[in-house]
């Protein structure tokens, strides 16, 4: 006799037929989500589910189907900053919320080097996905390029430039920093400067594009440091050069939270007080934005509403079977505390 204790057998679907009392044709067009059944047999149907304890076979079923319910969400960020950015966070759970509401699985897939990209474009070959959405996206993004070549429904979180043939959400980064910066200069400044960051990327690119065109003739290129990412570090070592450029200097515009919060700790550790000394404005609208001291001026930007609107824009593409290469641009504002 055998010590090992007898796995139960799964209920199959021939077991929700026989305690339903229909066909197994009935219940397939039940558990698939398939019209032309009768309340009564659904309800018949979803009762001996329950009764019988059958879990329906996903993969048969995705088989069936040719399609797997998952939505890849693409992060073009290291590691650390993914972490360290409440935007990417919000953006994912804005996509997650719409993707279960329509019973999608949501798999996140970071890309931290050019080795993440190869694998990632051939795991998205691979039909393991029946969508894309793709956040931080750079110029000539290869996730991008690969994802277009598919063919495959999906959606940017921006719209980065030389990629044609997918749809994109976003916002006026130009317009957004344009009036955040007007806004500091109403304070009667004069020598503000720019801690840049992701150039390489449509929003960093026309963040800058903003200030140049809010400055002016004020507009002076040695106010403006660049750094790659959108990172509390940047905003340390760009405050930094700024401060040995121009020790008069009386505002700031950062390129994010994040990279304000970071150049709030260098005015503070220099002695500099804000707003008196410096007024300090940043973008996003995140969480970095409270913790500071003082509260920070910034855009407001709907980061899980991007998310949200990403995810629609892939479902409708799966629904139609078409790929659709057109934008959303969603609003923005301008919150405006003590920093400035």
């Amino acid at each position: 006799m055998s010590s090992e204790t007898a796995r139960p057998r799964a209920a199959t679907i021939h077991d929700v037929a026989a305690a339903a009392g229909l066909s197994r044709g009935t219940v397939s067009r039940v558990i698939n989500g398939e019209p032309y059944v009768s309340p009564e047999a659904r309800a018949a149907v979803e009762s001996a589910i329950v009764q019988v304890g059958y879990v329906p076979n996903t993969a048969a079923r995705n088989l069936k189907t040719k399609r797997s319910g998952a939505i890849a969400l693409v992060v073009h960020e290291p590691h650390s900053l993914f972490l360290e950015d409440p935007n990417i966070g919000a953006i994912l759970l804005g996509t997650n919320s719409v993707l279960s509401q329509a019973d999608y699985q949501l798999v996140t897939l970071i890309i931290d080097s050019p080795r993440d990209s190869d694998r990632v474009a051939e795991y998205l070959k691979g039909g393991f996905v029946d969508g894309v959405i793709i956040i931080s996206a750079r110029v000539q993004d290869p996730i991008g390029r690969a994802v277009a070549a598919i063919g495959i429904p999906a959606a940017f979180v921006g719209h980065p430039p030389g990629i044609e043939g997918i749809a994109y959400v976003g916002i006026d980064n130009v317009a957004a920093a344009r009036a955040i910066t007007e806004r500091l200069l109403a304070t009667g400044r004069r020598r503000v400067g720019m801690i840049a960051s992701a150039l390489d990327r449509d929003s960093g690119r026309d963040r800058l594009a903003g200030f140049r065109e809010a400055t002016g003739d004020l507009f002076d290129p040695e106010l403006v440091v660049e750094f790659p990412l959108y990172s509390h570090s940047a905003g340390i070592e760009g405050m930094r050069q700024l401060l040995e450029r121009a020790p008069d200097i009386e505002g700031v515009f950062a390129a994010s939270d994040a990279i304000a919060a970071g150049a709030l700790d260098v005015l503070r550790d220099a002695g500099r007080a804000v707003p008196a000394d410096v007024g300090v404005v940043g973008f996003d609208d995140s969480a970095w934005a409270l913790r500071c001291q003082p509260a920070l001026s910034t855009v407001h930007q709907p980061a899980a509403g991007l998310g949200e609107a990403a995810a629609r824009l892939v479902l409708d593409q799966i629904a139609r079977a078409e790929i659709e290469t057109g934008g959303t641009i969603l609003d923005t504002s301008i919150v405006w505390r003590m920093s400035a």
